[in-house]
């Protein structure tokens, strides 16, 4: 009978075919499926850190220069970010993208931009986050 099978490679293949994966097959395979997800979502984590500090870099830039145009414009720094919102320099004070509040640290500074302007107000905005960017820079030195 052991002829007859090695005889017929049809009925070599089928008792093949129909014994299926081993339990060893199927860990690796998992193991190898677990690592890649693993590595995709700290890629994932990474991404959306990046797209904060890239809103907070762009949020900070609009508050700057809202800052400075109204400085300009009205010879006087604005006393709060809701002064740059109430005079339309911008649309609304923005959220901080990582304390999810819109509790902006401002910085007051006596430099005057031109002669005419009276001193004080704020000229700087910052994060109140105490947390740091991936390189190690807290974000309210941004």
């Amino acid at each position: 009978m052991a002829a007859s099978e090695h005889a017929n490679p049809e009925v070599a293949q089928g008792s093949h075919a129909t014994r299926g994966f081993t339990l060893l097959e199927l860990m690796i395979v998992i193991a190898i499926i677990i690592i890649l997800a693993a590595m995709g979502s700290v890629r994932y984590e990474q991404s959306l850190v990046r797209a904060h500090e890239a809103a907070l870099h762009r949020d900070l830039f609009v508050m700057r220069e809202a800052i400075q145009n109204y400085t300009l414009d009205k010879e006087a720094a604005p006393t709060s970010l809701e002064d740059l919102h109430t005079s339309g320099y911008i649309g609304e004070v923005p959220t901080d993208p990582f304390t999810h509040q819109k509790d902006w640290t401002t910085e007051s500074c006596p430099d005057v931009l031109s002669p005419d302007q009276i001193p004080g107000g704020i000229c700087d905005v910052h994060s109140a986050s105490d947390k740091a960017s991936l390189d190690g820079k807290p974000y309210g030195e941004f």
